[in-house]
Protein backbone atom coordinates (compact mmCIF):
# COMPACT_ATOMS: atom_id res chain seq x y z
CA UNK A 1 0.00 0.00 0.00
CA UNK A 2 1.28 3.63 -0.39
CA UNK A 3 3.34 4.30 2.29
CA UNK A 4 3.08 8.30 3.57
CA UNK A 5 4.01 6.89 7.19
CA UNK A 6 5.80 9.42 8.62
CA UNK A 7 9.22 10.18 6.40
CA UNK A 8 11.97 12.31 6.58
CA UNK A 9 15.96 12.46 6.61
CA UNK A 10 19.76 13.40 5.33
CA UNK A 11 20.97 9.71 5.30
CA UNK A 12 24.52 8.40 5.50
CA UNK A 13 25.70 7.33 1.88
CA UNK A 14 28.22 5.02 3.35
CA UNK A 15 28.73 1.81 1.89
CA UNK A 16 26.61 -1.37 4.42
CA UNK A 17 27.27 -0.66 7.73
CA UNK A 18 29.12 -3.34 9.35
CA UNK A 19 26.42 -4.45 11.29
CA UNK A 20 23.67 -4.77 8.69
CA UNK A 21 22.39 -7.78 8.49
CA UNK A 22 19.20 -9.82 7.22
CA UNK A 23 16.72 -8.09 9.57
CA UNK A 24 17.99 -4.73 7.89
CA UNK A 25 17.13 -5.66 4.44
CA UNK A 26 13.96 -7.26 5.44
CA UNK A 27 12.88 -4.09 7.11
CA UNK A 28 13.73 -2.04 3.71
CA UNK A 29 10.54 -4.10 2.53
CA UNK A 30 8.16 -2.84 4.92
CA UNK A 31 6.89 -5.83 5.67
CA UNK A 32 3.74 -4.57 7.51
CA UNK A 33 2.56 -2.92 4.76
CA UNK A 34 4.01 -5.48 2.53
CA UNK A 35 1.79 -8.02 4.24
CA UNK A 36 -1.49 -6.55 3.19
CA UNK A 37 -0.90 -5.50 -0.10
CA UNK A 38 0.21 -9.45 -0.47
CA UNK A 39 -3.25 -10.59 1.47
CA UNK A 40 -5.62 -8.75 -0.48
CA UNK A 41 -3.54 -10.09 -3.87
CA UNK A 42 -4.75 -13.61 -2.81
CA UNK A 43 -7.93 -12.82 -2.58
CA UNK A 44 -7.89 -11.11 -5.97
CA UNK A 45 -6.11 -14.68 -6.99
CA UNK A 46 -8.72 -16.56 -5.37
CA UNK A 47 -12.04 -15.09 -5.87
CA UNK A 48 -11.12 -14.75 -10.09
CA UNK A 49 -12.94 -17.22 -11.99
CA UNK A 50 -10.82 -20.23 -13.44
CA UNK A 51 -7.96 -21.77 -11.46
CA UNK A 52 -3.88 -21.90 -11.36
CA UNK A 53 -1.57 -24.77 -10.32
CA UNK A 54 -0.70 -24.70 -6.81
CA UNK A 55 2.81 -24.21 -8.10
CA UNK A 56 2.11 -21.42 -10.25
CA UNK A 57 -0.47 -20.10 -7.57
CA UNK A 58 2.57 -19.98 -5.35
CA UNK A 59 5.06 -18.23 -7.78
CA UNK A 60 2.74 -15.76 -8.68
CA UNK A 61 2.26 -14.76 -4.75
CA UNK A 62 6.04 -15.03 -4.21
CA UNK A 63 6.57 -12.50 -7.18
CA UNK A 64 4.30 -10.17 -5.52
CA UNK A 65 5.44 -10.02 -2.22
CA UNK A 66 8.61 -9.20 -3.59
CA UNK A 67 7.72 -6.79 -6.28
CA UNK A 68 5.67 -4.90 -3.49
CA UNK A 69 8.99 -5.11 -1.34
CA UNK A 70 11.31 -4.19 -3.85
CA UNK A 71 9.26 -0.87 -4.39
CA UNK A 72 8.68 -0.10 -0.54
CA UNK A 73 12.90 -0.34 -0.46
CA UNK A 74 13.23 2.25 -3.46
CA UNK A 75 10.41 4.43 -1.90
CA UNK A 76 13.14 4.38 1.63
CA UNK A 77 15.83 5.41 -0.78
CA UNK A 78 13.81 8.72 -2.37
CA UNK A 79 12.79 9.35 0.78
CA UNK A 80 16.01 9.18 3.05
CA UNK A 81 16.18 12.67 3.31
CA UNK A 82 13.12 13.40 5.11
CA UNK A 83 12.85 10.12 6.55
CA UNK A 84 15.42 10.68 9.12
CA UNK A 85 13.47 14.34 10.35
CA UNK A 86 10.22 12.53 10.90
CA UNK A 87 9.92 10.92 14.28
CA UNK A 88 8.28 7.48 13.15
CA UNK A 89 10.79 6.81 10.25
CA UNK A 90 14.18 7.51 11.54
CA UNK A 91 15.02 4.32 12.70
CA UNK A 92 14.92 3.11 9.41
CA UNK A 93 17.73 1.48 7.78
CA UNK A 94 18.91 4.62 5.94
CA UNK A 95 18.94 7.14 8.12
CA UNK A 96 20.39 5.15 11.18
CA UNK A 97 23.14 4.35 9.18
CA UNK A 98 22.76 0.35 9.10
CA UNK A 99 22.35 0.05 4.65
CA UNK A 100 23.57 2.71 3.10
CA UNK A 101 21.36 4.61 0.54
CA UNK A 102 23.64 2.80 -3.01
CA UNK A 103 23.06 -0.50 -1.80
CA UNK A 104 19.11 0.17 -0.94
CA UNK A 105 18.63 0.97 -4.45
CA UNK A 106 20.45 -1.79 -6.24
CA UNK A 107 18.87 -4.22 -3.62
CA UNK A 108 15.18 -2.32 -4.31
CA UNK A 109 15.87 -2.35 -8.44
CA UNK A 110 17.15 -6.03 -8.56
CA UNK A 111 14.06 -7.34 -6.52
CA UNK A 112 12.00 -5.39 -8.69
CA UNK A 113 13.28 -6.39 -12.24
CA UNK A 114 13.19 -10.17 -11.05
CA UNK A 115 9.91 -10.53 -9.84
CA UNK A 116 8.24 -8.80 -12.90
CA UNK A 117 10.47 -11.16 -15.26
CA UNK A 118 9.59 -14.20 -13.07
CA UNK A 119 5.70 -13.35 -13.23
CA UNK A 120 5.83 -12.96 -17.07
CA UNK A 121 7.61 -15.95 -17.40
CA UNK A 122 6.09 -18.24 -15.00
CA UNK A 123 2.55 -17.06 -14.34
CA UNK A 124 1.67 -14.49 -17.81
CA UNK A 125 2.81 -11.11 -19.31
CA UNK A 126 -0.72 -9.40 -18.63
CA UNK A 127 0.10 -10.05 -14.25
CA UNK A 128 3.89 -8.66 -14.87
CA UNK A 129 2.70 -5.72 -16.41
CA UNK A 130 0.80 -4.99 -13.99
CA UNK A 131 2.89 -5.58 -11.31
CA UNK A 132 5.62 -3.70 -13.27
CA UNK A 133 3.09 -0.82 -13.60
CA UNK A 134 2.19 -0.73 -9.95
CA UNK A 135 5.83 0.08 -8.97
CA UNK A 136 6.80 2.12 -11.39
CA UNK A 137 3.55 4.21 -9.98
CA UNK A 138 4.60 3.53 -6.41
CA UNK A 139 8.24 5.05 -7.47
CA UNK A 140 8.04 8.06 -9.99
CA UNK A 141 4.47 9.12 -9.95
CA UNK A 142 3.94 9.05 -6.10
CA UNK A 143 7.33 8.86 -4.37
CA UNK A 144 9.13 10.97 -6.81
CA UNK A 145 6.44 13.56 -8.16
CA UNK A 146 3.45 14.18 -5.95
CA UNK A 147 4.10 13.03 -2.80
CA UNK A 148 6.54 16.21 -1.90
CA UNK A 149 4.28 18.75 -4.62
CA UNK A 150 0.65 18.19 -3.88
CA UNK A 151 -1.72 17.45 -1.01
CA UNK A 152 -3.81 15.28 -3.57
CA UNK A 153 -0.50 12.60 -3.12
CA UNK A 154 -2.70 10.20 -1.40
CA UNK A 155 -5.74 10.74 -3.57
CA UNK A 156 -3.43 10.12 -7.03
CA UNK A 157 -0.99 7.61 -5.57
CA UNK A 158 -2.93 5.06 -3.86
CA UNK A 159 -3.70 4.08 -7.30
CA UNK A 160 -0.28 2.12 -6.64
CA UNK A 161 -1.43 0.20 -3.56
CA UNK A 162 -4.80 -1.00 -4.78
CA UNK A 163 -3.28 -3.08 -7.99
CA UNK A 164 -2.29 -6.14 -6.03
CA UNK A 165 -6.50 -7.41 -6.25
CA UNK A 166 -5.24 -6.95 -10.03
CA UNK A 167 -2.20 -8.61 -10.52
CA UNK A 168 -3.73 -11.20 -8.35
CA UNK A 169 -6.95 -11.40 -10.68
CA UNK A 170 -4.69 -11.51 -14.16
CA UNK A 171 -2.76 -14.04 -12.18
CA UNK A 172 -5.29 -16.68 -12.87
CA UNK A 173 -7.41 -15.25 -15.86
CA UNK A 174 -4.83 -13.19 -18.08
CA UNK A 175 -7.09 -10.16 -18.10
CA UNK A 176 -8.17 -7.06 -16.45
CA UNK A 177 -12.02 -7.06 -15.69
CA UNK A 178 -14.78 -4.64 -13.96
CA UNK A 179 -14.47 -7.43 -11.28
CA UNK A 180 -11.17 -6.95 -11.04
CA UNK A 181 -11.19 -2.93 -11.36
CA UNK A 182 -13.83 -2.60 -8.45
CA UNK A 183 -11.36 -4.88 -6.41
CA UNK A 184 -9.03 -2.14 -7.55
CA UNK A 185 -11.78 0.71 -6.49
CA UNK A 186 -12.38 -0.85 -3.47
CA UNK A 187 -8.08 0.07 -2.08
CA UNK A 188 -8.07 2.83 -3.82
CA UNK A 189 -11.31 4.66 -2.48
CA UNK A 190 -10.01 3.39 1.06
CA UNK A 191 -6.39 4.89 0.90
CA UNK A 192 -7.17 8.57 1.53
CA UNK A 193 -9.55 8.70 4.71
CA UNK A 194 -6.89 5.88 5.81
CA UNK A 195 -3.99 7.66 5.52
CA UNK A 196 -5.50 11.33 6.32
CA UNK A 197 -6.87 9.87 9.62
CA UNK A 198 -3.15 9.28 10.45
CA UNK A 199 -2.20 12.79 9.19
CA UNK A 200 -4.22 14.20 11.61
CA UNK A 201 -2.65 13.31 14.25
CA UNK A 202 0.98 12.91 12.87
CA UNK A 203 0.37 16.56 11.04
CA UNK A 204 3.01 18.07 13.07
CA UNK A 205 5.65 15.64 11.71
CA UNK A 206 4.77 15.90 7.97
CA UNK A 207 5.03 19.65 8.54
CA UNK A 208 8.06 19.75 10.23
CA UNK A 209 9.25 17.42 6.69
CA UNK A 210 7.57 19.86 4.33
CA UNK A 211 5.34 17.14 3.24
CA UNK A 212 1.90 18.78 2.23
CA UNK A 213 -0.38 16.37 3.55
CA UNK A 214 -3.77 17.70 3.34
CA UNK A 215 -4.34 18.51 7.48
CA UNK A 216 -1.08 20.60 6.65
CA UNK A 217 -2.19 22.78 3.79
CA UNK A 218 -5.85 22.53 4.02
CA UNK A 219 -6.73 22.83 7.60
CA UNK A 220 -8.01 19.58 9.90
CA UNK A 221 -11.57 20.66 9.40
CA UNK A 222 -11.19 20.40 5.12
CA UNK A 223 -9.44 16.68 5.84
CA UNK A 224 -12.18 15.40 8.22
CA UNK A 225 -14.58 16.66 5.52
CA UNK A 226 -12.77 15.02 2.55
CA UNK A 227 -12.20 11.89 4.96
CA UNK A 228 -16.04 11.60 5.52
CA UNK A 229 -16.88 12.11 1.53
CA UNK A 230 -14.60 8.64 0.33
CA UNK A 231 -15.86 7.12 3.07
CA UNK A 232 -19.20 7.68 1.78
CA UNK A 233 -18.38 7.20 -1.65
CA UNK A 234 -16.52 3.56 -0.63
CA UNK A 235 -19.59 2.11 0.94
CA UNK A 236 -21.23 1.47 -2.27
CA UNK A 237 -18.30 0.14 -4.46
CA UNK A 238 -17.83 -2.14 -1.20
CA UNK A 239 -20.61 -3.52 -2.10
CA UNK A 240 -20.43 -4.32 -5.95
CA UNK A 241 -18.76 -7.43 -5.96
CA UNK A 242 -22.12 -8.90 -4.68
CA UNK A 243 -23.90 -6.99 -7.42
CA UNK A 244 -21.07 -8.31 -10.67
CA UNK A 245 -21.52 -11.91 -9.03
CA UNK A 246 -18.20 -12.18 -7.63
CA UNK A 247 -19.67 -12.78 -4.22
CA UNK A 248 -22.77 -13.91 -2.42
CA UNK A 249 -25.22 -11.98 -0.11
CA UNK A 250 -23.41 -13.14 3.20
CA UNK A 251 -20.39 -10.78 1.77
CA UNK A 252 -22.80 -8.19 0.65
CA UNK A 253 -24.17 -7.84 4.44
CA UNK A 254 -20.98 -8.02 5.97
CA UNK A 255 -19.53 -5.09 3.67
CA UNK A 256 -22.60 -3.18 4.56
CA UNK A 257 -21.81 -3.66 7.71
CA UNK A 258 -18.45 -3.00 7.35
CA UNK A 259 -18.46 0.10 5.26
CA UNK A 260 -21.35 1.46 7.94
CA UNK A 261 -18.96 1.46 10.47
CA UNK A 262 -16.50 2.92 8.34
CA UNK A 263 -18.66 5.98 7.76
CA UNK A 264 -19.22 6.39 11.73
CA UNK A 265 -16.18 6.60 12.54
CA UNK A 266 -15.83 9.59 10.04
CA UNK A 267 -18.64 11.17 11.18
CA UNK A 268 -17.19 10.86 14.68
CA UNK A 269 -14.09 12.65 13.54
CA UNK A 270 -15.81 15.45 11.82
CA UNK A 271 -17.64 16.24 14.77
CA UNK A 272 -14.89 16.29 17.18
CA UNK A 273 -12.97 19.67 17.49
CA UNK A 274 -9.31 20.49 16.28
CA UNK A 275 -7.13 17.58 14.98
CA UNK A 276 -9.32 14.61 16.81
CA UNK A 277 -6.53 12.92 17.85
CA UNK A 278 -8.40 10.14 19.72
CA UNK A 279 -11.15 9.43 17.18
CA UNK A 280 -7.98 9.81 14.22
CA UNK A 281 -6.51 7.18 16.18
CA UNK A 282 -9.19 4.71 15.93
CA UNK A 283 -10.76 5.27 12.51
CA UNK A 284 -7.00 4.57 11.30
CA UNK A 285 -6.66 1.53 13.42
CA UNK A 286 -10.14 0.61 12.56
CA UNK A 287 -9.07 1.53 8.49
CA UNK A 288 -6.53 -1.52 8.48
CA UNK A 289 -9.00 -4.13 10.21
CA UNK A 290 -12.03 -2.64 7.52
CA UNK A 291 -9.87 -3.48 4.42
CA UNK A 292 -8.69 -7.04 6.20
CA UNK A 293 -11.91 -8.16 6.67
CA UNK A 294 -13.93 -6.78 3.25
CA UNK A 295 -11.22 -8.94 1.70
CA UNK A 296 -11.49 -11.53 3.91
CA UNK A 297 -14.93 -11.61 3.66
CA UNK A 298 -14.66 -12.13 -0.23
CA UNK A 299 -12.42 -14.95 0.04
CA UNK A 300 -14.86 -16.86 3.08
CA UNK A 301 -17.74 -16.29 0.36
CA UNK A 302 -16.11 -18.22 -2.51
CA UNK A 303 -14.46 -20.72 -0.21
CA UNK A 304 -18.36 -21.36 1.18
CA UNK A 305 -19.57 -21.36 -2.17
CA UNK A 306 -16.91 -23.82 -3.69
CA UNK A 307 -18.28 -26.39 -0.86
CA UNK A 308 -21.86 -25.38 -1.47
CA UNK A 309 -20.97 -26.64 -5.13
CA UNK A 310 -18.42 -29.06 -4.34
CA UNK A 311 -19.15 -31.02 -1.21
CA UNK A 312 -16.94 -32.23 1.26
CA UNK A 313 -17.90 -35.67 0.09
CA UNK A 314 -17.23 -35.03 -3.44
CA UNK A 315 -13.85 -33.01 -3.11
CA UNK A 316 -10.44 -35.23 -3.89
Amino acid sequence: MTDTTLDAAPAPAAPVAAGADVRDFVDLLKPRVMSLVVFTGFAGMWVAPGSLHPVIALVAMICLTIGAGAAGAINMWADRDIDAVMSRTRARPIPSGRVSADATLTFGVVLSVFSVLVMGLAVNWVAAAILAGANLFYVFVYTMWLKRRTPQNIVIGGAAGAFPPMIGWAAVTGDVSLASIVLFLIIFMWTPPHFWALSLYARDDYATAKIPMLPVVAGERETKRQMLVYTVLLFPIGLMPTVLGVAGWPYFVGAFVLGGLFVVAAVRVLREPGAAVKPAKQMFAYSVLYLFLIFTLLIADRFALALAVRPFGAMG
